[in-house]
């Protein structure tokens, strides 16, 4: 047990740039070994002493009015890493034993709560078979369609985009040929209505695109710069509507379960899917959007039963979580 440890501290220490500082300086990491915390916080304060010079940014440059310093309003976020090792994967999007499997598992409890609180935030009656009718909603990063489906199937005008084409190739074939529920040897119309676009959520702002409900589950923690995602999301987002984020909370468990356990023990997902260091705590990403002017209402975790293979909503967002979030009917500047 003694040597396996010491191999575990001797990886650990290797990985200088797996743990955020935070994380070197909190009780759990002094629990793992406190000489082991003290060595890789050492570490780790090297690697942050000197950073590019394209890494340090103004907090008042994005409210400045003049014409100095000018740029984009809006950078790009995309992460061309992240997008090839989606792209590699995105025949799999529909295989419910494949890659995507726990999201497929999950959807059910995305969708519940996505329906419960955009059906408050609208007053829209949850109990009907379309609550969604007459909303206009994005689904941002949306794969192979699997949220967006049944967003269509709930009554919304459906815009699907994601910056991989080979993803929105494969959710316009399958929304083409999803089975209608009423006449089996007839497609699905209302999938097929679904508008998929391979373009990202900045592109759209440059057009003055509006939703009323803008949706990115699992994705933020993919994307280069959250801060910047997040402004364009509110940006897509209609005066007085609706923005619901999903993603995995930067914690011990979340690295145990997401990470160790679901990639290397259980193999759901590829090796390599998720970064730990890119995940972001609940206090940071309400922070973040804040800073985009969205206001978080509510939050909810996930939790997975082994036993019954579901997911339910729970109170604990240690792992994965799901928030909602308003913006005002005039945006601060």
């Amino acid at each position: 047990m003694a040597w396996r440890s010491l191999h575990l501290f001797r990886d650990l220490y290797r990985s200088r740039d797996a743990f955020p500082k935070p994380f070197l300086q909190s009780p759990i990491a002094t629990l793992l070994h406190p000489a082991l915390s003290s060595a890789l916080l050492q570490r780790r304060s090297h690697a942050d002493a000197a950073p590019p010079p394209s890494a340090v940014q103004n907090p008042k440059a994005s409210n400045a009015s003049g014409d100095e310093n000018k740029s984009p309003p809006f950078r790009s976020s995309l992460n061309e890493a992240e997008v090839a090792k989606f792209a590699a994967i995105a025949e799999t999007w529909w295989d419910f034993e494949g890659p995507f499997k726990p999201l497929h598992l999950m959807n059910p409890t995305r969708v519940s709560f996505i329906r419960s609180t955009l059906c408050r935030h609208f007053k829209k009656d949850p109990y009907c078979a379309r609550p969604f009718q007459g909303l206009q909603i994005i689904d941002v990063g949306c794969g192979g369609g699997i949220l967006s489906e049944p967003l269509a199937r709930m009554g919304a005008t459906v815009t699907g985009i994601d910056a991989v084409e080979k993803n929105i190739k494969i959710a316009r074939i399958h929304a083409v040929w999803s089975i209608s529920p009423y006449n089996k040897n007839a497609s699905d119309p209302v999938t097929s209505s679904i508008e998929y676009c391979c373009t990202t959520a900045e592109e759209l702002v440059k057009v003055n695109k509006k939703f009323d409900a803008v949706i990115a589950l699992e994705v933020i923690e993919h994307v280069a710069d959250p801060l910047e995602f997040c402004k364009s999301l509110a940006a897509l987002t209609a005066p007085a509507g609706a923005t619901v984020i999903s993603t995995i909370n930067r914690s011990v468990r979340s690295y145990a379960t997401a990470i160790i356990a679901a990639e290397y023990l259980l193999n759901w997902l590829p090796k390599g899917t998720h970064q730990w260091s890119r995940f972001l705590t609940s206090e940071e990403l309400v922070l973040i959007l804040q800073r985009a002017s969205i206001s978080v209402q509510e939050m909810a975790g996930f939790v997975y039963n082994p036993l019954t293979g579901e997911w339910s909503l729970s109170d604990d967002t240690s792992v994965n979580f799901i928030a909602f979030g308003t913006k005002g009917s005039e945006c601060d500047s």
